[in-house]
């Protein structure tokens, strides 16, 4: 007999592990679900120009150094004199125009959603310098356990302290001796994305880096990032800790972006093992909707099944529908209720 439901929800494994990948259209897409109190929009890199309020400085410059993609008109600036007053003042505008930002209080937003999908085996990598995904994180930390998180070009959330070696919130108190931790970089020109010069960069991509490389790692979900030219190092620092798709060959990629199929799977094409992808335009239709908290085993039980029923368990999905925290929470709580049991249960076995 084929397992139901209830059986997905209570069967609960220790090993696996998933990661997401977060470019700009995770955060728009959640922002169009719910948009941000302030009325700030979120910028993609060829309209961040406008969005930010950068236009003024870019008339004041000479041609060769415009772009209507704001990466490669910052390394044009970067290029020509990386000690420039306007790049200070851009530096200072990005900043400003993100750090107070912040998810609409009380609702579930996408972030919600996707912090709550994912348990402390598995890790979300995110390459935008908003704060939603820190803030959904801290909101949401005391419902369940949550996943590891990897800031790799940096946040207005984070900071970094230099002598503790460790990260957290921008501004609080880390040392006895009243040091804080300080904001890291966010713009780095196009032409010369060093990942190791930066210190708290360097920590955030070797966890990636480790995440990727791990052979228990069998899911991967990019979501909202085209891997642009621009990010050629990052996309092949991701490429070789994954490896090739031939050593690959039993792991599944995924692709949430609103671009055609063919296009964004030509993207990610050298980390797909001949047909083993998923490829949607909708966060409510890929694997972290379909089965929260439990898509190891979902995955297991489909490719690896043990019996022949295991191959047909049925999926729990969430969906749209649910708006408030609350909402979100009350539905998590079977969930959260058989992790807590399975922990139990593990103790015990030791």
């Amino acid at each position: 007999m084929a397992k139901t439901k209830e059986d997905r929800i209570k069967t609960v494994y220790g090993g696996g592990g998933h990661v997401v990948i977060l470019g700009a259209g995770a955060s728009i897409a959640s922002t169009f679900r719910n948009p941000e109190p302030n009325g700030k929009r979120l910028p993609s890199m060829d309209n961040f120009i406008d969005i930010v309020g950068l236009s003024d400085i870019v008339g004041s410059l000479p041609q060769n150094l415009r772009a209507k993609n704001f990466e490669q008109f910052y390394s044009n600036l970067h290029n020509d004199n990386p000690n420039s007053d306007e790049i200070l003042e851009i530096q200072n505008r990005v900043y400003e125009y993100f750090k107070d930002m912040k998810l609409p209080e009380n609702e579930a937003t996408i972030y919600d959603f996707l912090v709550l999908s994912l348990r402390p085996r598995d890790l979300i990598a995110t390459f935008n310098w908003d704060p939603f995904l820190y803030q959904a994180f801290c909101r949401n930390g005391h419902i369940a356990d949550m996943p590891y998180l990897s800031f790799l070009h940096g946040s207005v959330s984070i900071g970094y302290s230099k002598e503790d070696k460790r990260c957290g919130p921008v501004g609080m108190q880390m040392r006895r001796d009243g040091g804080l931790f300080e904001s890291t970089p966010l713009l780095y020109p196009v032409s010369q994305k060093n990942y190791t010069e930066d210190e708290f960069i360097s920590m955030e991509w070797d966890r990636v880096k480790g995440w990727l490389h791990e052979e228990s790692t069998k899911l991967v979900t990019v979501f909202g990032y085209g891997a642009p030219d621009t990010d050629v190092e990052a996309v092949s620092l991701m490429n070789t800790a994954w490896g090739t798709a031939n050593r690959r060959n039993m792991e599944q990629f995924e692709i949430i972006d609103i671009r055609t199929e063919e296009e964004g799977v030509k993207r990610w094409d050298n980390f797909i093992h001949s047909h083993h992808y998923d490829y949607t335009n909708d966060y409510f239709s890929s694997s972290l909707a379909y089965n929260p908290r439990r898509t190891f085993e979902s995955y297991h039980q489909h490719n690896l099944p043990l019996t022949i029923d295991e191959a047909f368990s049925v999926s729990n999905p969430i969906t749209s529908d649910i708006k408030t925290l609350q909402e979100l929470w009350d539905w998590h709580k079977p969930l959260i209720d058989a992790e807590n049991e399975w922990k139990e249960e593990s103790k015990k076995k030791k």
